[in-house]
């Protein structure tokens, strides 16, 4: 059973790298986002790094206007020869999750971490899985940090996995649900119509802070990297706020809650629509994906962005006494 969806379509490639590559592997995918930028109905791509203590598995997203163009991205032979040339990068064979139509169930799309889920399902069964699915999207909005979910058919032609994408807003509520009784219940119960399946993770903390433009480099950077850099912006924020507008609070008699509060909506405005995108003009050298390409850049970001917490400390430290 499968469709064909007149709407956009998403291709989730999750891969591998074989250690000590990681370098030449973020050049080779570079360089085929630079190549699939050309193709007709490109919408964008997202490169996902490892997170900490994972295993070595990229996980990249490309979106498509609709099927029929993705479709010609996947079969054509830019993409094989690209494909050749990186193969001895990779630890073992990538997979790919073809992601066309299906019906949004949540509010928020664009924040928070998400699991893609990919079912090899029975045939004849596929009523029965969907009621089956049905069931496990009501358990998991009892959970916290529930946001939404998707859920794509087979596409004819493409590929035969059932898949389900859901989204939490925080890596642990995300693994909550997955480590929980009532799921592991669930899939016992859902063995009957399916004979296996794939998880794979996909999420970042800060990314609506850290965002350069369309294609390659919509990419956001690695976690480490944006926590450092809203550290820089965010300490003197608060440091001058607190000085400042937190004085004239306390002598206004605002009790601290409310101080407290409205200090937060004044420092996440500053850094949303002043610090955080100056920042990431004068490291753009750092911060994008697309221009790191070796570890002495990274050791030279982070340094900058030490030595700059540094020279804030010690001009607060001087001044404030």
């Amino acid at each position: 059973m499968g469709i064909r969806a007149s709407g956009s379509a998403t291709v989730v490639t999750s891969q591998k790298v074989r250690e000590g590559l990681d370098e030449e592997y973020d050049r080779w995918q570079g360089k085929v986002n630079r190549v699939v930028r050309d193709f007709d109905g490109f919408e964008g791509t997202e490169t996902y790094p490892p997170g900490f203590g994972e295993e070595r598995e990229w996980v990249v997203v490309f979106r498509f206007a609709g099927t029929d163009q993705l479709t010609a991205w996947l079969d054509s032979p830019a993409r094989r020869e690209l494909l050749v040339e990186g193969r001895g990068l990779l630890d073992g064979n990538p997979t790919q999750e073809v992601l066309a139509g299906g019906h949004i169930e949540g509010p928020d799309r664009e924040q928070g971490v998400t699991a893609v889920i990919s079912h090899d399902v029975r045939p004849g069964r596929e009523e029965e899985f969907e009621r089956w699915q049905d069931k496990i999207l009501k358990e998991q909005e009892k959970f916290p940090g529930f946001m939404g979910t998707e859920f794509f058919r087979p596409v004819e032609g493409i590929q035969d996995h059932w898949v389900v994408v859901f989204r939490y807003d925080t890596r642990e509520h995300l693994e909550a649900w997955l480590d929980s009784s009532r799921r592991e219940h669930l899939l016992k119960e859902g063995r009957d119509y399916f004979a296996s399946y794939d998880v794979r993770k996909v999420g970042t903390a800060f990314s609506g802070w850290f965002r350069f433009g369309s294609g390659e480099d919509e990419e956001a950077p690695p976690n480490w990297k944006q926590a450092m850099t809203v550290v820089l912006a965010l300490y003197p924020t608060v440091m001058v706020l607190n000085l400042t507008v937190g004085h004239e609070f306390a002598v206004l008699g605002v009790p601290g809650y409310l101080g407290l509060f409205f200090g937060n909506i004044l420092s996440v405005s500053i850094l949303s629509w002043l610090l955080m995108p100056l920042v990431n003009r004068v490291l753009a050298f750092w911060l994008r994906p697309g221009r790191t390409r070796t570890v002495r850049v990274d050791v030279a970001g982070a340094a900058l962005v030490a030595l700059c917490w540094a020279l804030t400390v010690l001009v607060f430290a001087l001044t404030t006494g």
